[in-house]
C-alpha cells in the first residue's frame, strides 16, 4: 500500500509531459487555424503557409535580388574585396549551396608511426593544374568551433573514405569531437 502513491507519481511523471505536449500542439493548431477562418480544419494554416511563401518570393524578387546585384557590382570594382568576398562565398556555397562540395568525408593518416589521423573532406581529385603528379588529392580540414579550416595536399594513399553522412561528420569536427555520429568510421 505504501508504494501506490509512488507508482501514481511515477505515472504522472510519465503521462503529463505527453499530455501537455499534445494539448499545447492542439491548442496552437486551433489558434493558427482560427487566424484565417475557413470552416474546414487545417485549411486556414495551409492558406497562411502559402501566403507566407508568396510574400517571401515577392520579397526575394523585388528587394533582395536588386540589393544583391548592386552589392555584387560594388565588390567587382574592388579587387581585394572581390578576392575575399568570392572566397567566402565559395566556402559557404560549398557548405550549403546547390553545389555542395563537402560531400566526401575522409580520414587522413597524418603520422602513421604515431597513428595520428585527421577527419576532413575530399575536395579535388585531379590536381594537374598545380603540376602535381598523379596520386595527390586536396583535402579540406575544418577547424573545431570555427567556420574556417585549412587545405592540405596529401598522398591519396593516406586517405580513406568515411561511410558517414557529410553533415554528421562536419558537426563532429566543428564540435571538437563532442557530437556523436551514428554509424562506424570506415578505414580504421
Amino acid at each position: 500500500m505504501r508504494r501506490i502513491p509512488q507508482y501514481f507519481i511515477q505515472g504522472l511523471i510519465f503521462v503529463l509531459p505527453f499530455g501537455i505536449t499534445i494539448y499545447l500542439l492542439y491548442s496552437i493548431f486551433l489558434w493558427l487555424d482560427s487566424i484565417i477562418p475557413t470552416g474546414i480544419p487545417g485549411l486556414g494554416i495551409i492558406f497562411m503557409l502559402v501566403l507566407i511563401t508568396l510574400l517571401g518570393f515577392a520579397f526575394q524578387l523585388m528587394v533582395a535580388t536588386p540589393i544583391y546585384k548592386y552589392l555584387s557590382r560594388f565588390v567587382d570594382k574592388a579587387p581585394t574585396l572581390k578576392l575575399v568576398y568570392s572566397s567566402i562565398k565559395d566556402l559557404f556555397s560549398a557548405f550549403i549551396g546547390k553545389e555542395k562540395k563537402f560531400d566526401q568525408p575522409v580520414l587522413v593518416t597524418i603520422d602513421s608511426a604515431n597513428k595520428i589521423k585527421r577527419v576532413g573532406f575530399l575536395t579535388q581529385r585531379n590536381l594537374e593544374f598545380m603540376n602535381l603528379p598523379e596520386g595527390f588529392v586536396a583535402v579540406y580540414f575544418p577547424y573545431s568551433y570555427g567556420l574556417l579550416g585549412e587545405l592540405m595536399i596529401v598522398s591519396e594513399s593516406a586517405v580513406s573514405s568515411l561511410d558517414l553522412p557529410p553533415a554528421e561528420v562536419m558537426k563532429f569536427i566543428v564540435s571538437g569531437g563532442v557530437s556523436k555520429i551514428t554509424g562506424s568510421m570506415a578505414g580504421e
